[in-house]
């Protein structure tokens, strides 16, 4: 484990702005724009975490609230199991968005953001800004939603 560490921070320390892919029509990446989108994506950390906790906490409160269901007719039954699969919805929506921004994140500590996962070609900065957590460059983000 401690050489993976290590070795992700070794990787890290020779990422530059100019070393992240773009397509052959757009400038370098500049450190203030890889900032931005680093900023960025930090915020949705803090945000989709703080998100996750308040989505499980309901989720805990809405468990323990259920009870038995005794006394309940079957619209007070239903509304409540309504309700609680819409927590868990948002709770694993959250989760998920998280995953894939801590990707992103990561992807730039080692040098590989803007590289497509799938075929390996630049994803393009222009995409990359306006959706910092696209691993896919567009002709494979639409293959794949024609799936």
């Amino acid at each position: 484990m401690k050489s993976a560490t290590k070795t992700a921070k070794k990787t890290s320390a020779k990422v530059t702005p100019a070393t992240l892919p773009v397509l052959e029509n757009e400038k370098k990446w500049t450190a203030a724009e890889v900032r931005g989108i680093r900023e960025e994506l930090e915020r949705e950390v803090a945000q989709l975490r703080e998100e996750l906790e308040n989505a499980e906490s309901d989720i805990v409160d809405l468990m323990r609230d259920s009870g038995d269901g005794a006394g309940d007719d079957q619209a007070d039954a239903g509304a409540k199991t309504y309700e609680r699969e819409q927590e868990i919805s948002l709770a694993n929506n959250a989760r998920e968005m998280l995953e894939q921004t801590e990707h992103a994140l990561e992807r730039l500590d080692t040098g590989t953001y803007g590289t497509c996962e799938s075929c390996g070609n630049p994803i393009g900065k222009m995409r990359l800004q306006a959706a910092p957590r696209a691993t896919l460059c567009l002709s494979c983000k639409t293959l794949q939603e024609r799936r």
